[in-house]
């Protein structure tokens, strides 16, 4: 145990030099993120050929099923936040995760045509988005909680916070490439219900690291008030069991929604509007000059972060589709699947991340590290330039066999932005923040990537083939690369815009870096 007063406030109990607790939220993060990123790796793939969707209707599906995702943890981290506490809420939904893999386990009939028409296994379909839906709320419980239990270890002035969350977003990306390979590889080999079966698996080890190493954390996830759970909310039932059973109801909302994806797309614009309305609405008349200056530097980047979010994730919908279609993945003589293509992002982060960590420290010892606006316009452009290069690419070939090479290609951008725009993202919003509306802010941040997600999924239905009888995930190549240079042009146009802005918007941080 270290006793500098810098460590005062952190959990005593250390493993390699970081509080022990951190073991547990690594271990339990990258299970989970095994289990999300596996599932996501092959499900535009099985939607298309198992189901025989559309492109178009697969993509709708996905970007739906994306955008709740990162619209539940606002739900599920406010009722940890005000009730439950990180770590039974991180424990709830690591339990219905574990349901809705399971169900992703097990499916019907394969659909087949008859005719021009689409024959599938209606009750089946029911269930799957059943599973979606358990897998969305049990997201929302339990993502944005388990960050919280690893800022709880460290006192507000340990200097290891930020190592213990490079650690903790290692087990992120571990996670997503081992998943990445494996899930891919048997979904594809095997059967797509061994590949989800095996993502289900992954989830069951997190929910019991979690189980097992709860005592290490040495109750710090513990509720606030533990007392307010036990009084009655309605029926004679407390109100933590109430808030249990208002997942359930979370759950039956998602079923809806997945199936209705327009309306997740509205849901999502409107939320968004309102939430940077309320913040501006605040700023203007709770707020001090300098308080409001950075809330709108805070919003217009929370605004045109869900552009990057809308372009990065193709990589699990029309890229895959690409992948699968369009390319020749033969490397080095080992034949690639189309969803392990999804690997050179976690593989390029794993590769990247320490080089582009070495970059900003060295660039700042030096007073020319970029300021956050600027690296926001630096992803922006970066990946709007990978865009418009790859629709370059697209162009040069025909038929199925085009270089592997323009893959690895955009995969480089897209990481290289992310790596520019993620990483400072959620810093800049406690950053910017007043301590009063913290939680909102975050919350909106969320709610833009939720919109990105959707929006990415709309993005990638443009891309499919409206040929009759199109029912088999084709894709439209022609229409791509135009809606490829589009996107890319676009994000190249409001990065310059961003960039134009820095000086201005750097003013408006007052000092905050």
């Amino acid at each position: 145990m270290n006793n500098d007063i810098s460590f005062q406030g952190s959990q005593q109990r250390e493993f390699l030099g970081h509080p022990i607790g951190l073991t547990i939220c690594f271990l339990t993060e990258m299970w989970e993120r095994f289990s999300y990123y596996g599932m996501r790796t092959i499900l535009v793939l099985y939607l298309v050929k198992y189901h025989l969707y559309s492109a178009e209707q697969a993509s709708f599906i996905y970007g739906a099923y994306a955008g709740l995702v990162y619209m539940m943890p606002i739900i599920g981290g406010f009722l940890a936040d005000r009730y439950l506490g990180a770590r039974k809420a991180v424990t709830y939904g690591a339990i219905l995760l574990v349901l809705g893999h399971a169900l992703m386990g097990f499916h019907g009939s394969a659909a087949y045509l008859d005719g021009d028409t689409v024959v599938r296994d209606n009750q089946f379909i029911n269930l799957f988005f059943l599973a979606l839906a358990l897998i969305i709320t049990g997201v929302g419980f339990l993502k944005a909680n388990i960050s919280t239990i690893v800022g709880a270890l460290y006192g507000p002035k340990d200097p290891r916070r930020d190592g213990g969350f490079s650690i903790f977003y290692m087990g992120i990306n571990l996670g997503s490439l081992i998943s990445t390979a494996l899930v891919g590889y048997v979904g594809e080999t095997y059967g797509w219900n061994y590949g989800f079966g095996l993502a289900g698996i992954g989830m069951l080890f997190g929910l019991l690291v979690f189980l097992w190493g709860q005592h290490l954390l040495d109750g710090r996830a513990e509720a606030r008030r533990p007392e307010v759970l036990k009084e009655i909310a309605f029926a004679g039932i407390n109100k933590e069991y109430a808030i249990y059973l208002g997942g359930i109801v979370l759950v039956g909302i998602s079923w809806f929604l997945i199936q209705y994806q327009s309306v997740v797309g509205q849901l999502l614009g409107i939320s968004g509007l309102i939430m940077i309305a309320l913040i501006l609405y605040y700023s203007l008349t709770q707020c001090s000059a300098v308080e409001r200056d950075r809330l709108f530097v805070a919003c217009f980047l929370i605004a045109t972060q869900s552009i990057f979010w809308a372009l990065f994730e193709q990589q699990a919908a029309s890229l895959t589709l690409l992948a699968d279609q369009q390319f020749d993945r033969t490397v080095l003589g080992i034949n690639v699947l189309a969803s392990q293509v999804q690997l050179l992002n976690p593989l390029f982060i794993v590769l990247l991340a320490p080089l582009m960590a070495w970059l900003w420290v060295r660039l700042s010892k030096n007073n020319i590290e970029p300021s956050t606006p600027a690296k926001f316009a630096i992803a922006m452009v970066l990946i709007g330039l990978g865009y418009v290069i790859f629709s370059w690419g697209l162009s040069l070939g025909s038929g199925n066999g085009r270089n592997f090479l323009w893959l690895v290609l955009i995969y480089l951008f897209l990481t290289l932005a992310e790596l520019c725009l993620s990483p400072v993202g959620l810093s800049m919003v406690t950053k910017l923040s007043t301590t009063r509306i913290v939680g909102m802010l975050m919350g909106t941040w969320f709610l833009f990537s939720a919109m990105g997600n959707y929006v990415a999924g709309w993005i990638s239905s443009l891309t499919g083939s409206t040929a009759k009888g199109a029912t088999n995930g084709a894709l439209d190549v022609v229409a791509t690369i135009s809606v490829y240079q589009t996107i890319g042009l676009v994000s190249i146009a409001v990065g310059l815009f961003i960039f134009a802005l820095t000086p201005l918007l750097k003013r408006r941080m007052h000092g905050v870096h």
